[in-house]
């Protein structure tokens, strides 16, 4: 039997912490009392800078709860930051390790289906939604697009599937030897390899509290996946470049040929919708090349990607 490992990354969950911990710990129960993972599993909660009562909860369960361990990040370092944590964390001593949202978005009834696509042989196994009927339109159109605008630029991911995951250890040993500090999880463990499987789910609503990642948030993390993974929008520059080249190209004999006629015009209007397109052309040109020097001034900075300022898993042994 292995030692199974359930991260969960927390940001002001207290609403939802203790049906999670209820849930979570049947499902670990019900491994063991199977004899498919060790009676050492454990629950790692990582408390991600959280500004409620999240971090006292997760202290009263690692008392009251024999499965119940916690991380505490110095501040907030976002999702990522705190998967990552959690991971590096727990994959010390853990045989396989699953990761999955406080939210119960995720169906943790998925969680022995991945467990037995690991002792087949898995090493990564991905959970994938097999529907999108929770989500709002507006959501589950742009989530697509997402996904096929990532296809288009050559970036590998798994459709449906977010941060619902099962690893090995191996597999999580291969994760954590990427140091970039601009995480993107969902694109950087495909580059793992190994041996794959999916489990097919059907995502739920939200148990309680709010969505944690508003418009914003999903618009910056798409941003984050494109410019991490792929230096297509920068060649699509240079062929925007040339496009306008060949306009202006084509304008200059146009211009020339109406003023061999005689048909001189005031061009007013026209140059000042030049001005104004080329103008912002350029800003969003410079905006993009931007993105990624911002991205490699915070790279080359080599800062930490998380900070633990209390780890409850470690002191546990």
């Amino acid at each position: 039997m292995f030692k199974l490992s359930i991260v969960v990354p927390c940001y002001n969950e207290e609403e939802v912490l203790h049906e999670t911990t209820r849930e979570l710990s049947q499902i670990l129960q019900g491994l063991i009392d199977d004899e498919k993972i060790a009676s050492t599993s454990k629950i790692v909660y990582v408390d991600d800078g959280s500004h409620d009562k999240t971090w006292q909860l997760i202290d009263q369960f690692t008392v009251e709860n024999k499965f119940v361990t916690g991380v505490k990040l110095s501040r907030n370092f976002g999702h990522q930051g705190a998967l990552l944590a959690g991971v590096t964390t727990a994959s010390r001593d853990s045989d396989a390790i699953v990761t999955i949202d406080a939210d119960l978005q995720d169906d943790v009834n998925a969680i022995p289906k991945m467990v037995d696509e690991y002792l087949k042989g898995a090493e990564v196994v991905y959970g994938v939604r097999n529907n999108r009927d929770t989500d709002t339109a507006f959501k589950r159109n742009t989530a697509e697009t997402f996904y096929k605008i990532m296809g288009f630029l050559g970036v590998k991911l798994v459709p449906d599937s977010a941060d619902f995951r099962l690893m090995s250890q191996r597999a999580c040993e291969i994760l954590l030897s990427y140091h970039e500090t601009n995480l993107f999880l969902r694109g950087i463990v495909p580059l793992v390899g190994l041996k794959t499987a999916k489990v097919y789910y059907a995502r739920k609503e939200r148990f309680a509290g709010e969505s944690k990642y508003p418009l914003r948030k999903m618009l910056k993390f798409a941003i984050d996946g494109i410019t991490s993974f792929s230096i297509v929008p920068i060649k699509m520059i240079m062929g925007l470049g040339f496009f306008i080249v060949l306009i202006s190209i084509f304008l200059l004999i146009y211009t020339l040929v109406q003023k061999s006629n005689g048909h001189v015009v005031s061009g007013w209007s026209s140059m000042m919708v030049s001005i104004w397109a080329l103008g912002g052309v350029q800003l969003i040109c410079i905006s993009v090349i931007g993105e990624y020097v911002g991205k490699i001034f915070s790279e080359v900075k080599q800062r930490p990607r998380f900070t633990i300022e209390k780890d409850t898993y470690t002191e546990e042994k």
